[in-house]
């Protein structure tokens, strides 16, 4: 009898928590594949933590291959789903595609950030739910202050030092607390000339801070926020956000270069493709997270309408304690629907909620107990190092460590503004300069995503991206990452621009031949073409869903959400979608080999580029080291 094959896709809280327990109970008697766009799993309650400098960015990463035993970790994001064949097809980072076979799948996709049609947000705010959008904004942070402190007019500094952060939930609040921390210690040091001091303000239309807490916690995190200085605005939004600063709903303006984006979150739009029931974007299951209909299809986290049985007609919210909760409850019923133990009914009890506020502050009411002070900062931490799977140790270290040293206030340049726009369809991988852009799928509802100024983004770019050599900056029109350039074939770049095909002896592109890894210039120019219409690789590390539907997916991002903006959809099994081209052909009308000469359109390097190609004597080109 062949071992039955067991398909996980996602790896958030439900999807690594399901794997974890599957090996456990399966005892070796199955076949456990997940399939995630990363190798780690992220423990999300403590990224505001890596953006303030407290956490190293690995410390809240934990490895997949070396937490759950005997599981088969395949990288890639699937993009297509057949019912009836049972199979999951999928795309890789490098835009390999492949087709996982099953007898049991787990939905566990998570939620991407929630996009609202607010003019300008889409390009000048950045979301925070991944760990390139932590690392972009605790860079960009710390540039402003930097740039504000050399800033001789004061309206320069007071733009350059406001941080405008919209959402009073839990990560807008914890952004918002540990921020103010953050750029208050850099000031200490290096005080600024015009004798400011960094503004952090707070937004919601919610009457209150963490609405979703009990009042007095409420209370308690709002405090503890003005405290510090931070302009809370309860009943308050953006009307418009553009390049020098952001309109509010009370009719004001503030000038300001930062804009996060923490208003909430959607389930990922994979699900939408099924043609299955849903619920407000969710995937409706039974409470044993099954889906009605299709034995072989379970379903958790925040892509699964869980029906609450403590209150009959509703049903259970997207936390993250929930999704670790559902986990648990859906691999004993994937192992109970092979023959093995007895399925159980998803019953909860709320454990109560932590909000970590820096410092030894924090508002936590532990089984219904109110807390604050010290001792809720004490509860908060107990709590993390207690949920997390693994790197309790170092994240311990690094906590004794903050309370004993200075943080290290300094710009890596690792993640810059177009590679985290906010309606990326896969937040937790970065876009990566050299590939195309996909058309249709990352544009969401208001276009490219960038970030507010970054000091070094010209204005009025698409995305927040750069102007034309500026130096430092991110590339504009037709650079890496850009919006693609004009009266080109499905506005794709112009052939030989960054954020196009790459020419030949460009960075990222294909090597020189008789250069470096001139391996790969001995292909035909045939074979490159068909290989750069095959539309796999994306810009976005996100991989193209190539639905196996009967019809045509309906755009994703049509509801308004965060991150995933667009995606093509299905009704579950039926043909595969045709991929159109994501890149122009080399043959189109334009010379193979252009020549070593950079673009014209070349940025100079700067603090936050890495150098383009420079000319030698021998006519070959070399890629600078950032």
């Amino acid at each position: 009898m062949s071992r039955p094959r067991i398909v996980i896709v996602g790896a958030g809280f439900a999807g690594y928590r399901t794997a974890r327990t599957l090996s456990r109970l399966t005892r070796h008697q199955a076949d456990i594949t997940l399939l995630n766009p990363t190798d780690y799993f992220l423990y999300l309650p403590l990224l505001p933590q890596v953006a303030a400098g407290i956490l190293e960015p690995r410390r809240v990463s934990v490895s997949l291959s070396g937490t759950l035993p005997h599981v088969r970790l395949v990288l890639g994001e699937a993009d297509g789903i057949d019912l009836d064949g049972r199979t999951v097809h999928y795309t890789g980072p490098e835009g390999e595609e492949g087709t996982l076979a099953y007898d049991r799948l787990v939905l566990a996709a998570g939620s991407v950030n929630k996009l609202l049609p607010i003019p300008g947000v889409a390009e000048h705010a950045h979301g925070f739910r991944g760990l390139p959008e932590a690392l972009y904004l605790r860079d960009h942070v710390t540039r402003q202050v930097e740039l504000a402190a050399a800033a001789d007019d004061r309206a320069e500094c007071a733009a350059r030092c406001t941080f405008v952060v919209v959402g009073a939930g839990y990560t807008g609040t914890e952004v918002a607390a540990h921020g103010a921390m953050y750029t208050d210690a850099q000031v200490r040091r290096h005080p600024m000339r015009t004798g400011m001091r960094p503004r952090w303000m707070l937004l919601d239309v919610a009457p209150r801070v963490m609405p979703e807490m009990d009042e007095r916690l409420s209370r308690t995190a709002e405090r503890v926020l003005r405290q510090r200085g931070v302009d809370v605005r309860m009943g308050t939004s953006v009307k418009e956000a553009t390049h020098d600063g952001v309109v509010l709903t009370d009719g004001s303006t503030v000038d300001t270069r930062t804009l996060v984006w923490c208003v909430g979150v959607r389930p990922d739009p994979l699900v939408e493709s099924l043609g299955l029931p849903m619920e407000r974007g969710r995937l409706l299951v039974d409470p044993h997270l099954q889906v009605p209909g299709r034995p072989e299809l379970f379903a958790c986290g925040d892509v699964a309408a869980v029906p609450d049985l403590n209150q009959p007609g509703q049903y259970t919210p997207m936390t993250a304690q929930h999704a670790w909760r559902h986990g648990k409850v859906c691999a004993h019923n994937v192992v109970a629907s092979l023959g093995r133990g007895h399925r159980r009914a998803y019953r909860h009890r709320d454990m109560g909620f932590v909000v970590d506020l820096g410092g030894a502050k924090a508002a936590a009411n532990p089984l219904g107990l109110p807390m604050s002070g010290p001792a809720a900062g004490a509860v908060t931490r107990g709590y993390h190092l207690a949920a997390m799977p693994g790197n309790r140790v170092r994240v311990a270290a690094d906590w004794l460590l903050d309370a004993v040293l200075p943080r290290q206030a300094v710009q890596l340049g690792l993640v810059r503004s177009w590679s985290v726009p906010l309606e990326s369809s896969s937040p937790e991988v970065a876009r990566v300069p050299g590939r195309p852009e996909q058309s249709g799928k990352d544009a969401g509802t208001a276009g490219t995503a960038g970030k507010h100024a970054d000091g070094d983004e010209g204005k009025k770019q698409p995305g927040g991206e750069p102007a034309k050599g500026q130096p430092g900056g991110e590339p504009g029109r037709n650079q890496p990452g850009g919006e693609p350039g004009k009266n080109q074939p499905g506005g794709e770049p112009a052939k030989n621009q960054p954020g196009g095909e790459p020419a030949k002896n460009q960075p990222g592109g294909e090597p020189a031949e008789r250069g470096p890894d001139a391996s790969a210039g001995s292909r035909s120019h045939g074979e490159r073409a068909k290989r750069s219409q095959s539309g796999s690789p994306r810009a976005s590390g996100k991989p193209r869903r190539a639905v196996e539907a009967a019809g045509p997916r309906s755009a994703r991002g049509g509801s308004g959400k965060p991150g995933k903006s667009s995606r093509a959809s299905g009704t579950g099994s039926a043909g595969k979608r045709p991929t159109a081209p994501s890149g122009p052909s080399r043959s189109a009308g334009q010379p193979a080999d252009s020549g070593p000469e950079p673009p014209a359109h070349q940025p100079p390097p700067g603090p936050d580029i890495a150098p383009g190609p420079v000319r030698r004597t021998d006519g070959r080109a070399v890629e600078g080291d950032s």
